[in-house]
């Protein structure tokens, strides 16, 4: 009898559909690459979750992440998350937190996490979340820098000390190496950043739609293998 999961099964097998489903996953940040890692493992199955972004969605947030409608536009970006997740696998259990995950942040990770995924913007909450599945010896991957890029055939997973050319792969390998972290699982990007116009005055990253969205499942990608290895 079919199901959802009846071509995945076919791919990985039964036991493998059943260790995700027992599997519990931690996303940080649900943007352009984080939305894009929910939506393949909501897919695949995972079915414990835990969600953590502070944000609502923006209008500037149509041209990337998958959450983002104009119907969606103002709302919780966890919350969104969530339904969406539901609406694909109602057996799913979703836990969500609509805050920004800082050193001082309690109350989210714990041994009973399967995996963890990195995919926010700050340098500062990127390494209290390796430090911190360092502690409880969860695997972790970890995003780098996918603005201001063109090229998704650029990307690579690698080990942090192994990363060239991405500037927050660089700040990253100096900031781990300093606090003894001597590993640690990245997708990024060998393209050179495109540099581009201030809005407002403002310098921010520029974004497309192809871009974010492969890394997120390549993200995810890894994450299943991982789990099911």
């Amino acid at each position: 009898m079919q199901n959802q999961f009846s071509r995945t099964e076919l791919l990985i097998g039964e036991e493998n559909v059943k260790k995700l489903q027992n599997s519990k996953v931690a996303i940080f940040g649900i943007g352009g690459v984080g939305s894009f890692v929910v939506e393949a493992l909501a897919r695949v199955g995972i079915g414990k979750f835990i969600l953590i972004d502070k944000d609502i969605v923006d209008i500037t947030n149509l041209n990337r992440q998958i959450i983002a409608t104009t119907k969606t536009v103002g709302q919780s970006k966890v919350q969104v998350a969530k339904e969406r997740i539901l609406e694909i696998n109602p057996e799913a259990n979703v836990e969500i937190f609509q805050e920004f995950f800082m050193p001082d942040s309690k109350g989210i990770l714990d041994e009973t996490v399967d995996y963890i995924v990195d995919a926010v913007d700050t340098v500062t909450a990127k390494i209290e979340l390796v430090i911190r599945a360092n502690k409880l010896n969860v695997p972790i991957i970890s995003c780098m820098g996918t603005g201001n890029k063109l090229d998704a055939t650029k990307f690579e997973v690698a080990d942090i000390y192994k990363t060239q050319v991405c500037p927050l792969a660089k700040v990253m390998r100096k900031e781990l190496k300093n606090r003894g972290i001597k590993k640690l699982k990245v997708v990024y990007s060998k393209e050179e950043p495109i540099r581009n116009d201030n809005i407002d005055g403002k310098r921010v990253p520029a974004s497309i739609s192809f871009v974010p969205s492969v890394a997120g499942l390549i993200i995810a990608g890894e994450v299943i293998k991982d789990l099911i290895k």
